[in-house]
Formats: structure tokens, sequence, C-alpha cells
């Protein structure tokens, strides 16, 4: 997100009781939740890997990679498939989330200072927070979480 210029357009993504807004440039597709695989020696955060149309996708599972509680399946659920960079390469990833919630567009000026302490996600994990509504939403920085 640049905060400097004008709005972005996102996707509002809940995942315990926290709201995500993820960039709508990157996001490819949101699927039901489908059947994961296992994967020995991953990291816990990335676990899994799903059949999306034929391509095997790694599963991110960002409550894990937050400290979180775990939860289950809901009838809200959703994967969220996504392509970013890593390393210079496009990579498609699916994010878990809880509920997804709507397209929206952000305004950049509206981004707060990260405070230090009091944060349940990593300040190096978060981008921006800007205010939706009557909610502080966090613009994650997905790169580095998932890397």
């Amino acid at each position: 997100m640049d905060a400097q210029n004008g709005t972005v357009q996102v996707l509002m993504v809940g995942i315990a009781d926290e709201i995500f807004a993820i960039d709508a440039g990157m996001v490819r597709e949101i699927i039901d939740p489908i059947p994961p695989t296992r994967v020995a020696g991953a990291r816990p955060h990335l676990a899994a890997l799903v059949n999306v149309r034929g391509n095997i996708v790694p599963l991110a599972d960002l409550r894990v990679r937050f400290g979180m509680p775990a939860r289950g399946a809901t009838s809200d659920t959703r994967i969220v498939v996504i392509e970013l960079p890593i390393d210079g390469d496009p990579v498609f990833v699916g994010l878990t989330a809880d509920k997804v919630h709507e397209v929206t567009e952000i305004s950049g000026a509206a981004a707060q200072q990260i405070p230090r302490v009091g944060m349940a996600i990593p300040p190096e994990f978060i981008r921006a927070i800007v205010k939706w509504n009557d909610a502080f939403v966090i613009a994650p920085d997905l790169e580095r979480i998932l890397n």
C-alpha cells in the first residue's frame, strides 16, 4: 500500500478477530475449502498443499504464523488464492480466511502509524493500518509473512 497516494482497491478478509486488507490486484480467485495434503518437513504456516484447477498451490495458515489459536473450518471459511512475487518470481499461494468480507477502496492517506507495542501481529508483518468503517484493518506485508 502506498500511503502517500490515492486509493487502493482491497479485499477485506477476516482471520480470528482481525480484518486484513489484501491488495485486490494480488487476488486471483476465492474458493471454498478443499482437502489439503500435508507436507512433511514444511514450515508450520505453510504445512499443506491444495490442488487448484490442476495446479499445486501452497496453503498458508496465517493463524499459525501469527500465533493465533487454531480453528476448524466453518461455512464462512474460504481459500483466497493470491499471486505475489517471491525472490522475483510470481508465486501462487492460498490463504485460509475465516471470512471474506468485500472488495472496497481504502485511502492511502488514511494509513495510521503502526504501534510498536500491543499488537497481536508482529509489526514487521504489517505494511499499514487503515481505518475502515468503524474498525482498524491491517494491510499485511504478505511477501515478508510468507517468505
